[in-house]
């Protein structure tokens, strides 16, 4: 069943919620301390991440999935989301600097789509911070959260598809290790479990945080060419027959 965005709200409302929001943000700002004078997408539920990272953008854009909702965002002054089809952007070509995908890749249907149409906007070297949920991690075994809905991913599975879609990782990053729980002793010491599962590099991270970028140009891929050593005929060339006269000679003592 497709993420609602009221539940979306409602979770980032709470404490568990605020807990995501700031170590995710933390590391997006370690990957990006400077948006400025860049045109800024955020695709999904990206509204949380986008009031910190889009504060000195050029322009910040929210696009929300059809099957997901809308809400009105930012809330004071004129409204910067919509609502779209994640793999039919109304955008041209190379027409965004950068972009935040929170809540989207896990919920779409295809995933390959769904970069290949983020790297159609991006301008080549124009950047991506992805957001997805880690398979070995508790957030995704757990359904009280939005981490716990649609499909998580492995390193192996996400660098299979960023390669795919011609993107490049440049920084990686896990974050929530905290187990996704509303209890008070867990909000508390949140920051504790942190820094314990970042020092030991520890698997169970809730999420995965990639920084990558789309590559120049495109490969070309190579393709085998395959050689027959079979035996086949050769063709000689033949002598040109000698034309027939009209009228031969006739033959002595004939006639």
């Amino acid at each position: 069943m497709p993420l609602d965005v009221v539940d979306l709200r409602a979770f980032y409302a709470s404490p568990l919620g605020h807990v995501a929001r700031r170590f995710i943000g933390r590391a997006m700002l370690r990957f990006w301390p400077d948006c400025a004078r860049q045109r800024l997408l955020g695709l999904g539920y990206s509204t949380p991440y986008l009031s910190v990272l889009g504060m000195q953008a050029e322009r910040t854009i929210a696009f929300m999935p059809a099957a997901q909702g809308v809400v009105n965002w930012p809330s004071p002054g004129l409204s910067a989301s919509a609502l779209v089809e994640p793999t039919l952007l109304p955008l041209p070509t190379a027409s965004i600097d950068r972009v935040v995908l929170v809540h989207a890749l896990e919920e779409t249907e295809s995933p390959d789509d769904l970069l290949e149409e983020v790297s159609r906007v991006l301008n080549p070297g124009g950047r991506m911070i992805l957001v997805v949920p880690n398979r070995r991690g508790l957030w995704a075994r757990m359904d009280g959260t939005p981490f716990g809905q649609g499909r998580p991913f492995s390193r192996r599975q996400l660098s299979a598809l960023m390669r795919g879609a011609e993107f490049s990782p440049e920084h990686w990053t896990e974050a929530l290790y905290v187990p996704p729980l509303q209890k008070r002793l867990l909000m508390r010491s949140a920051r504790a479990w942190e820094q314990i599962g970042a020092g030991l590099s520890l698997p169970f991270a809730g999420v995965h945080i990639i920084d990558a970028t789309k590559q120049f140009y495109r490969r070309a891929p190579l393709r085998a060419t395959r050689r027959s050593f079979a035996l086949r005929p050769v063709l000689l060339p033949q002598a040109s027959p000698t034309p027939r006269a009209a009228n031969p000679p006739a033959r002595p003592g004939t006639g």
